[in-house]
């Protein structure tokens, strides 16, 4: 009755304490989470996934609008040729040639803008327009010849299309640098001494598979039993010892065991004793009846 009467109340505590290590667990996770998530390698990492989201977007764009350009551009060049003629052949060459300085230009920015370095001659920035102006007005000149409203509409989007993507292109790059750059300084504002720490991100080396089995086998057989301890601390009596010398805290300051597993010990390191003791005396006396047998004859 005494045992159905106390199962309630402890029941509740275990489950408050098992609740209590749980939260514990997940505050001390979550802690580690948001200090790696403000680390200045983890912010760069996070940073060049989003840079190279951007990068393949906006020459995804890019492409595609030149590409679109193309079948205008040729047909302005090739205005009064003759189909398969070599002008008319001739004329599909005008807008690649446009096209990759264009490319070639921006691909260059690319790499200026994340190193924040800046163009102090100003020819990056005109050749890009002088690019873009040309392939617009080729594009878009029948049009406005005719006086076509929908057409120009049509031939006027991709270039500015191009054109806007190529000016925010660098600009972005730059912001995402800076990025990388202001998560560095301000853990270096709050954490001077460990600002130079890095993450350790070097991998581990393989192992063979004779060392790992070798580092698995201490691990399953670690776990020390009651007679392990019991001869430990056979072997660290001193002779002479009494066996009410033997105490649950003598067995735990001995051998390290638990205050639960002490007192088995302590238990069965007396019991070791008291035998051995008694077969002493067996033998000694059984050393003396001879002796005792002489001297009464005698």
């Amino acid at each position: 009755m005494s045992t159905l009467t106390k199962a309630p109340s402890t029941a509740p505590a275990v489950a408050k304490s098992n609740g209590v290590e749980r939260l514990r667990t997940a505050a001390a996770e979550a802690s580690q989470v948001r200090a790696l998530s403000t680390h200045p390698d983890v912010v760069a990492l996070r940073v060049e996934s989003v840079r190279t989201q951007v990068d393949r977007c906006m020459w995804v764009g890019i492409v595609l609008g030149l590409a679109f350009t193309m079948v205008n551009v040729q047909a302005f060049a090739a205005q009064g040729a003759a189909l398969w003629s070599l002008p008319w052949f001739a004329a599909w060459l005008l807008d690649p040639m446009v096209s990759l300085v264009l490319i070639a230009v921006l691909r260059a920015e690319q790499i200026t803008a994340r190193y924040q370095v800046s163009d102090h001659t100003k020819w990056i920035g005109r050749t890009k327009r002088f690019a873009f102006a040309a392939t617009y007005a080729m594009n878009t000149w029948h049009s406005f010849v005719h006086l076509d409203v929908a057409g120009i509409v049509l031939h006027s989007v991709p270039p500015l299309l191009v054109f806007c993507a190529a000016e925010t292109a660098p600009v972005l790059r730059d912001r995402l640098t800076e990025a990388v750059l202001r998560a560095e300084r301000t853990a270096a504002l709050a954490d001077p001494a460990g600002a130079s720490h890095h993450l350790d991100t070097t991998p581990a080396a393989a192992e063979p598979p004779a060392t790992i089995e070798s580092r698995e086998k201490p691990a399953k057989t670690g776990r020390k039993l009651l007679a392990d301890y019991v001869t430990e601390a056979l072997a660290a009596i001193e002779p002479g010892t009494a066996a009410d010398a033997i105490t649950p805290a003598w067995a735990r300051h001995t051998t390290g065991c638990s205050t639960g597993l002490a007192a088995k010990v302590a238990a069965a390191v007396r019991d070791e004793l008291t035998s051995s003791q008694t077969a002493n005396h067996t033998s000694a006396d059984d050393t003396d009846a001879p002796g005792e047998t002489a001297r009464v004859a005698a």
